[in-house]
């Protein structure tokens, strides 16, 4: 009679359970994919809906439908190239900004500010809130960068300003717990709402950034642009300051957000490249050339003319008056 505690058999049997286990969970993996990946779309939308501060009610008591809901009646997505500040006609929807980051073909280096991270994408997608006139009253963008142990990912929400800050949130990081991970607070995130991003009053260039973190609390005359640092996470607090930094610079969405203020928020695709720092200052004086310009041509065209109209002063200095105003950085 055969043994049936031989080697063989106890191989044998081991090799059958092996598999049956791994067809098993390969199957459930496989079957459970789709929900899976529907639950991180959920999730970021909840990130961004957060951020955006919309939700009438706390964006943790949503349900998921309730979210996605919310998230496709009220945002706009758009894919922006990031050197150019300009959206990307006809999208791939399935664009991962993650792995664009990785490619070695199409990644971009990352230089000024230090995030701890050597390439980023060189288009992002952005999340749009507009009015019933098409005009967006806030923008939510995609920030990240290295805090102590991990790669921080979160949205930050511009309000219609293009100044202010809406809102902070971070769904992805590593952080230690009660430390750095603190990011999550709610009472560390509320902080954040009412920040401003630039100096008051000065072009959105490099040179005006302010917002950011100060470790011990901001110093001062600089409370309407930093926060305080989280206890005992320097190098965490000093990530998140770093990324704000590098994110709304010249080689983030500098570009693209001066374009949203020149534009009065009613950011199109066939709009201006980018409105750099001095021409942004500038805007002013060249607007009122153009009505100087003219002025000219109206004057010789009446001298053409046999009967010689006196000018309306008062109403020729009001045209200009609004023509300069309206040169002015939104």
């Amino acid at each position: 009679m055969p043994n049936k505690d031989s080697i063989t058999n106890t191989f044998i049997v081991s090799l059958v359970l092996c598999v049956v286990c791994s067809l098993v969970v390969s199957g459930a993996a496989v079957s459970l994919r789709g929900i899976q990946d529907q639950n991180k779309l959920i999730d970021r939308y909840r990130n961004i809906v957060a951020a955006s501060g919309i939700s009438e009610k706390p964006v943790k008591d949503l349900t998921g439908a309730e979210v996605e809901e919310l998230f496709k009646s009220r945002f706009t997505k758009e894919l922006l190239d990031l050197s150019t500040g300009e959206y990307v006609e006809d999208p791939d929807e399935n664009y991962e900004p993650k792995e664009a980051a990785k490619n070695e073909e199409f990644n971009v280096d990352i230089t000024g500010y230090d995030i701890g991270l050597a390439k980023r994408e060189p288009k992002t997608w952005v999340y749009l809130v507009k009015d019933d006139s098409g005009s967006v009253e806030q923008v939510v963008l995609p920030v990240y960068g290295m805090g102590l142990w991990s790669t921080l990912y979160g949205y930050v929400a511009v309000d219609s300003d293009f100044r202010t800050v809406k809102g902070l949130t971070y769904y992805e990081h590593a952080e230690t717990p009660g430390l750095g991970g603190e990011v999550d607070n709610p009472l560390w995130k509320e902080k954040w709402v009412g920040k401003q991003i630039w100096a008051e009053g000065q072009p959105r260039i490099d040179d005006n950034l302010r917002v950011g973190v100060a470790k011990g609390g901001p110093p001062a005359g600089m409370e309407d642009y930093m926060v305080d640092g989280l206890s005992g996470a320097t190098i965490t607090s000093r990530g998140v300051d770093s990324m704000l930094k590098y994110w709304f610079s010249d080689e983030g969405f500098g570009p693209y957000v001066r374009k949203l203020a020149s534009d009065g928020g009613a950011a199109g695709k066939d709009e201006a490249t980018t409105v750099s720092g001095d021409e942004e200052a500038t805007n002013e004086e060249s607007t009122s050339e153009e009505a100087n310009a003219e002025e000219d041509e109206s004057d010789e065209s009446a001298t053409d003319d046999t009967e010689v109209t006196q000018p309306n002063n008062d109403s020729e200095t009001s045209e200009q008056k609004g023509e300069s105003d309206g040169g002015s950085e939104g």
